[in-house]
């Protein structure tokens, strides 16, 4: 009964104001500052009514009074026109504003930052924590087809639809520098950039460093030497799934695994990591070097040797920091 009479008084006042009689007095309360005195975020579910979200209006304290968001709704049609999403209304939106914005459809812009050298099950974690998405996650990518990058979505867009994203523009990044590389280029698929291109990442966090880093590995490659590089192991050891927590031994170097680079010659058959677009661009446009080894230097960074000899000189000098800094 209540719900009929207040039908019957909204249309009421609406036939008035069509001939002008409560036209003014409606404007001016649709007008009139609303009583938010900060910004308020409120969803708009789908077929939400614009009674429902009047009435969710005065349970935010954003309007005092629902009947005048109905009318005000209803005369300008504007009830035909709001879209659902996730809105932010500023402090003291008027009801006319309110209606602007939710007919707008302009929505609250979340952002997702997939960060370099994560691997797809890190990847996969941090998109199923992400605030806002829907959905399981029913679409897993293969190991390094997701673009690190900082994504934007809106409330209730789908996890698998943002993986697709990611995917795509993976795709387009090695597309596009896999046409850059020069003539005799040693690796013989994007494919093989990409797992290359995971390696770099995780040797390295240094961007200077990476296309030397690159031209290091190429070099080896070139001559039919094994990687021996540690985060392939780490890889193997921990299956992708993080960090392995301590420091490699000698017998982790032994495993059987064909990501172990110690054991195997050539690449591991698929990338250990997502790596970024520079992490890429190293590998198809490497420094010129002769370099075939690197070592840790002790401050973040690594030095580079052309021989043997050279290098084990480094790699006495790493050990020598590391024994020192353990004694401190």
């Amino acid at each position: 009964m209540k719900r009929v009479l207040w039908s019957l008084i909204l249309i009421t006042l609406v036939g008035l104001m069509a001939g002008g009689g409560g036209f003014f007095y409606v404007r001016g309360q649709a007008l009139a500052p609303g009583l938010n005195s900060q910004p308020v975020r409120m969803v708009i579910e789908p077929g939400l009514g614009v009674s429902a979200i009047a009435t969710r209006l005065k349970a935010f304290g954003i309007s005092a009074n629902p009947l005048i968001f109905r009318i005000w709704a209803r005369y300008t049609k504007a009830h035909t026109q709001l879209r659902a999403g996730e809105y932010d209304l500023p402090a003291h939106a008027s009801v006319i504003q309110v209606l602007g914005i939710l007919k707008s459809g302009k929505t609250v812009v979340h952002k997702l930052t997939l960060a370099e050298g994560l691997s797809v099950t890190e990847a996969l974690l941090v998109i199923q924590d992400a605030k806002g998405l829907s959905g399981d996650l029913t679409d897993i990518p293969d190991e390094g087809w997701l673009l690190p990058e900082t994504y934007h979505y809106s409330r209730g867009d789908s996890r698998n639809a943002l993986i697709g994203r990611m995917a795509d523009d993976m795709g387009d990044v090695l597309s596009k520098l896999w046409a850059e590389r020069r003539n005799g280029f040693i690796l013989k698929s994007p494919k093989d950039v990409l797992i290359l291109a995971s390696i770099v990442e995780k040797e390295t966090g240094i961007a200077h460093e990476r296309a030397k880093i690159a031209a290091v590995f190429l070099n080896r490659l070139k001559r039919g030497m094994r990687l021996q590089s540690d985060p392939t192991v780490v890889y193997a050891l921990t299956d992708g799934s993080g960090a392995l927590g301590r420091a490699l031994t000698r017998n982790d170097l032994k495993i059987d695994s064909p990501f172990n680079t110690y054991r195997i010659k050539g690449l591991p058959p698929t990338p250990i990591a997502n790596p970024g677009r520079a992490a890429i661009a190293a590998v198809i446009h490497p420094e010129r070097t002769t370099a075939l080894y690197f070592v840790a230097d002790g401050s973040g960074g690594h030095v580079f040797a052309n021989t043997l000899k050279a290098h084990n000189k480094n790699v006495r000098r790493w050990r020598k920091i590391k024994r020192s800094r353990k004694n401190d």
